[in-house]
This record gives structure tokens, sequence and C-alpha cells, in this order.
């Protein structure tokens, strides 16, 4: 047996020998998808001055309403779901945001999930919001209208219903950066 492993060896390399290898076939290029654009970081005022959507969702008490009869104090209007993380990363802060400002403005946080209250109703019993109560959108009756492409986001109009400003990412609405934006709204 000994004998023959060399033999083997000296074999394969006699068949196999030392030629130059043909270049491998080239590989086909995968497709790759289009890098992401990056997230606008300030606020988007494209849609400054149109008015909020006659549109009838529920409201915090599960009955018919629509954020247009919200008039008189400047109003945020904040679309969330329960699965998405930035939203529930920034909802204690527009949580805070309502308990400071209540008598100068209103904070509204629009629900997009599907499935509505069955979801919603557990969700904010673990997350213990206080001082704001979600609007239920199952069927983004609402985003449609207003262009909302992703969440969160959340739209600032004035005393008279008419958006100033959006922010399409989760931002902590206690801070600087959002007191600033603010002051736009409340003016």
């Amino acid at each position: 047996m000994r004998r023959i492993a060399p033999v083997f060896l000296t074999l394969l390399a006699a068949l196999g020998g030392c030629h130059k290898q043909t270049p491998p076939a080239p590989q086909a290029q995968e497709v790759q998808a289009p890098a992401p654009q990056p997230v606008a970081s300030g606020p988007d005022t494209s849609q400054k001055g149109k008015a909020i959507p006659t549109v009838e969702i529920r409201n915090a008490d599960g009955q018919p309403a629509k954020l247009s009869d919200l008039k008189g104090k400047p109003l945020v209007v904040n679309f969330w779901a329960t699965w998405c993380v930035p939203c529930i990363k920034e909802l204690p802060t527009l949580d805070a945001l309502a308990a400071r400002d209540a008598g100068k403005l209103q904070v509204v946080l629009v629900n997009q999930d599907q499935e509505g209250t069955r979801v919603v109703a557990p969700f904010l019993e673990k997350h213990k919001l206080k001082n704001t109560k979600p609007w239920i959108d199952t069927a983004n009756a609402l985003m449609t209208p207003l262009k909302v492409a992703s969440l969160p986001t959340t739209i600032l109009y004035d005393a008279n219903g008419k958006e100033v400003l959006r922010v399409s990412r989760d931002m902590d609405w206690t801070g600087a950066e959002a007191k600033a934006l603010l002051a736009q709204v409340e003016g």
C-alpha cells in the first residue's frame, strides 16, 4: 500500500501537470440595489400651508372623528405603529411634550396598525403613556392623502390647521431641536 500511494500521486501530478490555467469565466455581476438615500435630517416644508385632510378616523374614544376639527391650538400629529422601533423610542418624548405644553399645544398620536385597538390597547398598557391617547387609522386613510411614506412621521400644524413642517424620523420631542421646530408653530 505504501508503494501504491507515491505512484498514484506521481500519476496524478503527470496527468494534471503544471499548465497555464485559463482564467475563470467572468462571474455575472450581482445587481445591487441602489444605496438607500439618507433620510433628510431637517424638517420638510414642501407641504407647508396645506390644510389637514377632512378624513374620518377613530379618535381616542373609538369614535369617528376628523383631525381637521382640532383647530384653535397648534397641533402635533405623529404617525406610528406598535411594530416600529423608532416610533416606540420617541413616544415617551411626545407624551412628555403633551404634558409640558398641554395649554398651548395639542399632541395626537395616529396609530397605523392594521389590527387597531386589538394590538394598540395592550401596547399602551405596557408603555403607560399618560398624556396622549392614540387615534386609530387602520386603513391609512389619513396617511395616504398626506403622502406619509414612512414611520415615524410627525407633522406640525398651526392653530388654523395648516401644515407648517414635518419630520420623517424619530426625535426627542423634549429636546432643543424640537423646541426650535415647535417655535415655528407656536410662534
